[in-house]
């Protein structure tokens, strides 16, 4: 057990060449499997140091749920860092190709890497198939091989893998998913990708991609050489007042979800939602100037979000006791 968390640790500090060199392809057969429970605890120890905002969401699901968060958490934690903790993109391909044969086992009933032997279990309790996951790696590599997009809906395409996987993650761990809820859950994180693509127009630049639309961009006049000099103008505010009101359709448009899960639930979901319609008003108050400002939500915004998700479930809960008598 004390190795299982040494390399968890080392992950959560930034090592994560130390446990790719644990656990990747080139570890051999020679390690001795883990059990399920320290398969386990490597992927809530991953996931309570790596992330955040972990501590607050683990608190706000219910007891029973958490472990299967921890394992879906720790298996997007890995792809993701295979995608972008790796600099060579060929490199990178390879890995995630391996990543994708890991997850083929693990359907398998083959599991070797402590996230598989952790999610094995979850994926059978909650009926999960294996598109979610598969959509989630085929997103990464996406990332490897194409740094901008011509029109709106090919980036739709993209958060449609590598944005919407994750809600219906969500929902099948919850026993909640049908046609309807993932297609409010679809809204949600696609609009919730795009405030943070809106977000991190000029950190995203910085690292060689863009997300605005090159169709967007001829619509409003705001020409390549003009993006490339990082250029505030009018035809530059307009663009991004007209994405930053698609994102918010799409957040809004996926709200009636909140209102149709159970108890403490509805929280988390309407915290994500509301989370990203604050990003877009951030970026409406510094007047769409985020070439020169990356707007944020603060710990005050956050504070703000909670107590707001916590008052209307109460609401809810109270009107519908009320409906019943």
């Amino acid at each position: 057990m004390a190795d299982v968390m040494k390399d968890s640790e080392s992950i959560a500090t930034g090592g994560f060449a130390e446990a790719l060199a644990e656990w990747g392809p080139e570890a051999g057969d020679d390690r001795q499997p883990l059990s399920l429970a320290e398969g386990e605890a490597w992927c809530r120890r991953l996931s309570r140091s790596h992330y955040e905002n972990f501590s607050l969401v683990s608190w706000l699901l219910p007891r029973g749920l958490r472990q299967h968060f921890f394992n879906v958490y720790a298996y997007c934690r890995w792809a993701d860092d295979l995608a972008d903790e790796i600099s060579d993109c060929e490199r990178s391909l390879e890995l995630l190709g391996w990543w994708r044969h890991e997850l083929a086992a693990c359907y398998d009933g083959e599991a070797r890497h402590p996230v598989f032997v952790a999610l094995s279990p979850t994926i059978a309790e909650c009926s999960i198939p294996e598109e979610p996951f598969a959509d989630l790696i085929s997103a990464f590599e996406q990332d490897q091989r194409v740094f901008g997009y011509e029109t709106f809906e090919q980036l739709r395409d993209y958060c449609c893998r590598s944005a919407n996987p994750v809600g219906r993650l969500v929902l099948y761990l919850c026993g909640e998913f049908s046609d309807e809820h993932a297609a409010w859950s679809d809204s949600i994180c696609t609009g919730l990708q795009l405030a943070n693509f809106w977000q991190d127009v000029a950190r995203d630049f910085d690292m060689g991609r863009i997300y605005l639309p090159q169709e967007d961009c001829e619509r409003f006049g705001y020409t390549r050489e003009q993006l490339e000099s990082r250029l505030t103008n009018e035809a530059f505010v307009e663009l991004m007042r007209f994405e930053v009101d698609r994102a918010r359709e799409l957040l809004t448009a996926g709200l009636p979800l909140v209102e149709r899960l159970p108890g403490r639930l509805q929280v988390d979901i309407d915290l994500f939602a509301r989370g990203g319609l604050k990003i877009l008003d951030r970026i409406e108050q510094i007047d769409f100037r985020v070439w020169e400002q990356r707007p944020v939500v603060t710990k005050r915004d956050a504070a703000g979000l909670l107590v707001g998700s916590l008052w209307r479930r109460l609401w809810r809960s109270v009107g519908g006791s009320r409906s019943r008598r």
